[in-house]
């Protein structure tokens, strides 16, 4: 009997109090034309390598039979799936979803695969990104009687394709991307193809793989490494991918004249072994690490990163400054999702279960710390002062991004206006409220010199405030919530 999950549990996951960023989901899809590949299984594994895009829900829906069947549930994809994938064995195709929630409470009912049922037919849907028009398609849907059973933007999503399909799916998918604004990175399933969708701007990555005569969705190339699959292209802006037992066919839909990927894959998100638009992400932070030393050369005796993402910014540093590199701080890696908020008092200790200072490789030097980003300022503050009551003469901070001064309105998790500390504080007064010897941060300009030749430009609207589409009415009511 297949798994259909359709009561709401709550979650009592509490989104933790870090300075990190963090994404929304991860997607992936597969079309299987090879017996000995199955859908269910790839799809599994293409999610266990996307799990850092997401770590709230998960799930599989597979095509079999002309149906769709499918489980989520809440937790990492190995909780998920812990009793196997039986159930969902014997399909031609499959899509799967990791998700941090951004928009929609942090529930079963908001898991993905959203599958939906239409006299059109069935079909499921996954989504990373944030529709910032959202509220006003969702409110013109419900005055022509339709009924939300979630409250994500993907489900507006779907309900659209539905509504706006009369026997031609893609017909469907370029009308539903004419009225939806935002970015959107999607994967489509029917009980006969796949479909993936990147938004007319490219803010978020999906790319295209192959495995033997089978074709692959994913929102980052690290997936296709997992499953043996290889990497052939990123879908274009505006571009829907059709695939099927016959193969793929490419249709263009709605490209905007300026393009706006988010630099943030760069800086934080991606795998560092994933190749997003051209552009290999461990090598650009590399070389954002390189521009910091060029732009900030200190005096110091070794350099360090905070594990893990900012580790090749750090390398970059070092090699370009000829200062050794060191490891300065050991990563805990079996520390568990954060599910219950502690106490305010209590929330170093968190850090300590993380993160411990290597005391003789600091002891005695000047260390340059350096680091992908600062949200909050928090975490910051603690490791600096773990690492100099290790014994270390002086930290330096070096941030391989500007400083974060607007939130996200495009699928990432950022703090509001008032929890940002480069939002209201002066790199002089964030250094001192870290307690760091030194505070740089990599300029815009510097950071754009990273991902030069990208296929795409790029949005930095966290860094300046200029987003790619107008989001007055978005700022306006954040700024309602935040004085309420």
């Amino acid at each position: 009997m297949p798994l259909r999950i359709t009561k709401p549990a709550p979650y009592h996951r509490i989104k933790p109090d870090d300075d990190c960023m963090h994404e929304e989901c991860g997607v992936f899809g597969i079309v299987s034309n090879d017996e000995s590949i199955d859908p269910a299984e790839a799809t599994y594994y293409g999610l266990f390598a996307l799990q850092h895009r997401g770590q709230e829900s998960a799930g599989i829906a597979v095509s079999s039979n002309n149906k769709i069947d499918y489980h989520k549930d809440m937790g990492l994809i190995s909780e998920v799936f812990k009793g196997g994938l039986d159930n969902l064995a014997g399909a031609t195709s499959a899509i799967g979803h990791v998700r941090y929630s951004t928009t929609g409470d942090s529930h079963l009912a908001n898991a993905q695969p959203l599958v939906i049922q239409s006299r059109k037919g069935s079909l499921a849907l996954v989504h990373n990104g944030n529709l910032i028009n959202a509220k006003e398609i969702r409110d013109d849907l419900e005055s022509q009687g339709a009924i939300f059973q979630t409250t994500i933007d993907t489900e507006i999503i779907a309900s659209l394709i539905a509504k706006n399909t009369n026997g031609d799916i893609i017909s469907g998918i370029k009308k539903t991307m004419e009225i939806v604004k935002g970015s959107y990175a999607l994967v489509i399933m029917t009980p006969d193809k796949i479909i993936g969708v990147r938004d007319p701007k490219g803010i978020r990555p999906i790319a295209l793989g192959k495995i033997d005569n089978s074709y692959v969705l994913a929102s980052e190339s690290c997936a296709f490494d997992t499953i043996g699959a290889e990497f052939m292209r990123d879908l274009r802006p505006g571009e829907i991918i059709e695939i099927d037992k016959n193969g793929l066919k490419s249709h263009q839909g709605p490209r905007a004249d300026e393009t706006a990927l988010c630099i943030f894959e760069y800086v934080y998100f991606a795998r560092p072994d994933s190749d997003i638009d051209g552009i290999c992400v461990h090598r650009a932070r590399e070389m954002a690490g390189a521009q910091l030393a060029i732009s900030n050369p200190i005096e110091a005796d070794i350099v360090a990163g905070v594990p893990d993402s900012a580790r090749p910014a750090a390398m970059g540093y070092a090699e370009q400054s000829g200062i050794p590199y060191k490891k300065a701080l050991a990563k805990n890696r079996y520390v568990g999702r954060t599910f219950i908020q502690p106490a305010q008092g209590k929330r170093a200790v968190g850090v300590s279960l993380k993160l411990n200072a290597l005391k003789r490789n600091v002891r005695g030097n000047r260390v340059i710390l350096v680091d992908d980003s600062i949200v909050r300022g928090t975490t910051s503050k603690r490791i600096v002062e773990m690492i100099k009551l290790a014994g270390a003469k002086e930290v330096h901070m070096q941030i391989s991004s500007p400083p974060i001064k607007h939130p996200c309105y495009f699928g990432i998790d950022t703090a509001s206006h008032d929890q940002l500390i480069g939002e209201k504080n002066s790199v002089e007064e964030i250094r001192k409220l870290i307690g760091a010897d030194s505070l740089n941060y990599l300029s815009i300009e510097d950071l754009l010199k990273t991902v030069e030749g990208a296929a795409c430009n790029f949005c930095v609207g966290c860094f300046n405030g200029e987003y790619p589409d107008n989001v007055d009415h978005l700022i306006k009511c954040r700024t309602k919530n935040v004085l309420d």
